[in-house]
């Protein structure tokens, strides 16, 4: 996990110039998360949170990819904000109780364990990261054929911008 404590660090130092073009990119969501983040993990912490996410996002992921993740929000009645996160406008809200709703409690509490954080941290937390994940992967407002690619293919992209 020593690239994404790097690549953490490296988001959070820019302050978002180099991430999603200023506010509300991902490093400033970085740099958001160290000064208000619970559970006093940090910039591994920070990592840790975003690695999860763009493991849900990536193909090879746990989660199944972008693909996956958009029928679970569906599912939950909330493909609405999901499309707007892809498309080009602004991004709709999502609570963190919606959060529980798409993921279900099971598989929250299996996260939150696995990232030291309650369920309730932890589902704040995503309704942040995960909607400026989607909008910061997706700029061209669309899903690209095949998907978002595998993990290997996210964090270069993260590392260009």
């Amino acid at each position: 996990m020593g690239l994404l404590d790097t690549l953490g660090a490296m988001l959070g130092g820019q302050g978002g110039a180099g991430a999603a073009g200023g506010a509300g990119g991902l490093g400033d969501l970085m740099a958001q998360l160290g000064q208000g983040g619970q559970g006093g993990q940090g910039g591994g912490g920070q990592a840790a949170l975003l690695s999860m996410v763009i493991g849900m996002l990536a193909n090879d992921g746990q989660g199944g990819g972008l693909a996956a993740l958009m029928q679970k929000f569906q599912a939950a009645g909330m493909g609405e904000q999901m499309n707007s996160w892809i498309g080009s406008g602004q991004n709709q809200p999502v609570s963190p109780e919606q959060m529980g709703q798409v993921f279900g409690n099971d598989q929250m509490s299996q996260m939150a364990e696995r990232m030291g954080l309650s369920t309730g941290d932890l589902s704040a937390q995503m309704s942040q990261v995960l909607p400026q994940a989607v909008d910061h992967f997706t700029p061209g407002g669309q899903v690209p054929e095949g998907g978002l690619g595998n993990l290997g293919d996210l964090l270069g992209q993260l590392l260009r911008r």
